[in-house]
């Protein structure tokens, strides 16, 4: 696993997290504290943005979808403001339209939620058209698919009949589905 401390210490080591998940947030700024960023937080795109125009970081770590608009959005300022940012999009919706686009305004990569902490330093640190290596414990199949259908359901307001429909499957199947403990 790579670390701050392999960068050199005149190296700029300032992160901006921004995310509108508060606790996430929180756990994440702690356990990149530990590795060494000097983090800030934000949790709109507007304070993001206040962010990355007054003190714009050598990394950032963006959800793309916030409660007042999209982070793609504070990924253009930081562009703009400091060309060599390294920039980690995070999604609970893994799309490949989205992806792409993430990239093109300048995302150096992009991840599926939930993150640990150790695979968005791997993906901050890697440099040039080295991949990250791929994560020491993976989530087995069942349990993205577990918590895809979890992460829908509570944007739905916990709602099945909506849920099964935006999922589109059967309601009576999706209650089965919720009613089981999470896969490991």
């Amino acid at each position: 696993m790579k670390d701050v401390a392999e960068l050199n210490p005149e190296d700029d080591n300032t992160l901006l997290l921004l995310d509108d998940d508060e606790p996430f947030l929180r756990r994440l700024a702690k356990a990149m504290e530990k590795r060494g960023f000097a983090v800030e937080t934000a949790d709109s795109v507007a304070a993001g943005t206040a962010i990355a125009t007054a003190r714009p970081p050598a990394f950032a770590v963006v959800d793309l979808r916030l409660g007042d608009g999209n982070g793609l959005d504070v990924v253009e300022v930081l562009r703009e403001r400091r060309p060599d940012v390294r920039v980690v999009v995070l999604t609970g919706y893994g799309a490949i339209a989205t992806a792409v686009a993430a990239v093109k305004i300048g995302a150096t990569d992009y991840l599926s939620k939930p993150a640990d902490a150790a695979d968005i330093v791997n993906a901050l640190l890697t440099s040039g058209d080295d991949l990250p290596p791929p994560p020491e414990n993976p989530m087995s199949a069942d349990r993205v698919r577990w918590e895809h259908i979890q992460r829908v359901f509570e944007l739905c307001d916990r709602n099945v009949s909506e849920t099964a429909r935006r999922l589109n499957m059967h309601r009576r199947t999706l209650q089965r589905i919720l009613a089981k403990r999470s896969p490991r």
